[in-house]
């Protein structure tokens, strides 16, 4: 039950120190962790060729451990979509496996919810969350613990702080989400959930100006799709580097800019991105949202 398999379906991995050292932390909270083969692949940027990185998902799929972690992100993914078998990793996800990463995994969650309905969890990766060593920081204790009680089952909401503003907000949605720049590239193809309605849509990303998030997001608002959101979510859009021509143009005139043309409530805060610090969370997965004072509820 507490089988744990780390894999690589996107970006080639290289850290070879960081993958022993995320299998020795993993295994110290008590997971049975298998490397799989698909760590040692190697095809230019990726972690084997096309048809070898789909063989790892469709062979990872029939194995159905308890979890399913990717190592790392990167891009790799969208390359695959058109021709993974999604009812092949549905039944893993009936079988108890949980399809846990962010970043490039957003098109594989996303995509699995678009085409089969089921659940998967934007969480930690092997080498980035748990391969770093002391002098990188180690691992998060936040992001361990949650990650651990998510897979157990015990973890039951998460909270955070917001701004000011929305005291006395309750609703309910579908809990959706990942990587923005993923996220916006499944527009218009047959990988987007666009049955979904009335979701609570969260969005983080990583080496993106805040111009060029205010376009992602203002893409999705001019699509029809945030407005027909319960809530939107931020996280952390880190690693970006100031421009001379940005004058006082920062992450908050986007969100100032994003809430005067969108109806839907916009909440920032939520601890989860390219960052040490991240919550676990339930992709597909229905929940309650409720703030008191600035302190944010997400249970499910």
């Amino acid at each position: 039950m507490n089988a744990l398999h780390v894999y690589a379906a996107s970006g080639v991995e290289l850290r070879s120190a960081a993958l022993q050292r995320a299998r020795k932390r993993l295994a110290g909270l008590g997971f049975a962790v298998t490397l799989d083969p698909s760590l040692k692949a190697r095809r230019q940027r990726f972690a084997g060729d096309d048809d070898t990185r789909l063989a790892t998902l469709h062979r990872i799929a029939d194995a159905a451990p308890a979890v399913a972690m990717a190592c790392r992100g990167g891009y790799g993914l969208t390359r695959l979509l058109d021709r993974i078998d999604w009812p092949r990793l549905a039944r893993s996800v009936a079988q108890g496996t949980r399809w846990v990463g962010y970043s490039d995994l957003s098109a594989l969650q996303l995509g699995l919810l678009a085409h089969t309905g089921a659940g998967s969890w934007h969480g930690p990766m092997a080498c980035d969350d748990f391969g770093r060593d002391e002098a990188g920081g180690g691992v998060d204790e936040v992001t361990s613990d949650c990650f651990a009680e998510a897979m157990s089952g015990a973890l039951e909401a998460v909270g955070f702080r917001t701004e000011p503003g929305f005291d006395g907000l309750g609703l309910r949605g579908t809990l959706w989400g990942g990587n923005l720049a993923v996220l916006v590239s499944l527009l218009g193809t047959p990988h987007w959930p666009a049955r979904l309605r009335n979701g609570i849509l969260f969005l983080e990303d990583v080496s993106e100006h805040p111009y060029r998030i205010e376009r992602m997001l203002l893409q999705l608002q001019q699509a029809g799709v945030l407005a027909k959101q319960k809530a939107i979510l931020l996280g952390h859009f880190s690693d970006w580097r100031a421009s001379p021509l940005d004058r006082g143009y920062t992450l908050k005139s986007v969100v100032s800019h994003l809430r005067s043309v969108c109806p839907v409530p916009i909440l920032t805060g939520l601890p989860f991105g390219h960052v040490p610090t991240k919550v676990t969370l339930p992709i597909g997965a229905r929940v309650e949202l409720q703030v008191q004072g600035r302190n944010v509820l997400v249970g499910w």
